[in-house]
């Protein structure tokens, strides 16, 4: 006879899991107080297994590792920069990979972590987009590389979360949701909301159903072009959603938005394309912030040089428009988005440090 199958408590809502370990603990005659217990080793003080809970007598521990598990993201490669940033690549149970990077600050640690294997979009400009879609990822495969993080010895603790790596995350939006709210519940990981931004080409459902949410979370927007014209050849969602409904759905949105623009030269980084994108900022209030191509994985494309991005700044704040260059780092290892996952596909050993 087949053993019943065992209960994921990392793919499950706060609340349900709190009540499924309810269920289980009034069962054997436990304590209310074990339910406590327990929770908080899922997210907030993380254990690897249940024999790690050693509150728990050891009879309870085997107990929960009979009815429950708590799957674990393989690390299949790690990288480090010179400049600190650390990119791990986790393999997941059915062999996808998924990427996810860490990058110091002074006191920040921020994670740009990935909500999909892959991507649908194919914008031109992204190593992700080249690889193609494969599947959505799950909240314990979301939420569980913030966990695996904070796992290592010495542990990698968040303080700020970016949803900027594998996939489009409101492509992917009850996952993403449930996300959400792990990694800003205190008996989750306890980030502030204003500390955790969502990053989109433009989804415009997504962007309705994230303002719907009480909490205030950030929005980005991956803009990369000022115009329909030239969008339209860089990010091919923009036939579906054309930049005057994304500037619209920005303006709608109940907090200050924030415009990803990635520098690529001679393509979208000239005088023209600086008035066109302050007038779409202007028009919405938003924050742009300057990207500069990172070269690996970025195909045919090249950076905009470093003075002409300066000029490009210099010109929208002399139209109005708050703006900030954002840093380039990981440029000595494969930190281009999909670029490590493509690297071992191709079964190449990335350089490491």
């Amino acid at each position: 006879m087949s053993q019943p199958a065992k209960t994921n408590l990392l793919a499950l809502s706060i609340p349900e899991a709190r009540e499924s370990l309810r269920a289980f603990f009034a069962a054997r005659g436990e304590p209310a107080y074990r339910v406590g217990q327990t929770l908080t080793r899922l997210w907030a003080r993380p254990v690897s297994a249940f024999a790690d809970i050693t509150e728990l007598p050891e009879a309870l521990r085997d107990a929960l590792a009979s009815a429950f598990e708590l799957p674990r993201l393989e690390l299949a490669a790690r990288q480090r920069s010179t400049d600190g940033t650390e990119k791990f690549l986790f393999r997941l149970a059915d062999g996808q990979a998924i990427e996810t990077v860490a990058i110091p600050d002074g006191s920040r640690m921020t994670f740009c972590i990935s909500s999909q294997a892959g991507c649908a979009l194919q914008c031109a400009f992204c190593a992700t987009g080249a690889m193609g879609f494969a599947r959505n990822l799950g909240l314990h495969e979301i939420a569980g590389q913030v966990r695996e993080l904070a796992l290592l010895d010495p542990p990698i603790k968040a303080t700020n979360i970016v949803f900027m790596g594998m996939g489009e995350p409101l492509m992917n939006w009850p996952a993403v949701d449930a996300t959400l709210t792990v990694l800003n519940s205190p008996e989750g990981f306890g980030i502030g909301a204003r500390h955790i931004t969502v990053s989109t080409v433009g989804v415009l459902p997504g962007i309705v159903a994230l303002s719907q949410r009480p909490e205030q979370f950030r929005l980005a927007i991956s803009i990369h072009a000022p115009n329909d014209g030239l969008r339209h050849t860089l990010m091919p969602i923009n036939t579906k959603y054309p930049l005057a409904e994304v500037i619209a759905a920005a303006r709608d949105f109940d907090r200050r938005v924030t415009f990803e623009y990635v520098m690529l030269g001679d393509v979208n980084d000239t005088p023209m394309h600086a008035r066109e994108l302050a007038e779409l900022a202007r028009a919405c209030g938003a924050f742009v912030n300057l990207i500069p191509l990172h070269p690996g994985g970025a195909g045919a494309f090249t950076p905009t040089p470093a003075r002409r991005i300066r000029e490009f700044a210099g010109q929208l704040e002399r139209h109005r428009v708050e703006v900030a260059v954002r840093k380039s780092r990981g440029t000595d290892i494969s930190a281009a988005c999909g670029q490590l996952r493509v690297e071992r596909l191709r079964r190449r050993a990335p350089s490491t440090v």
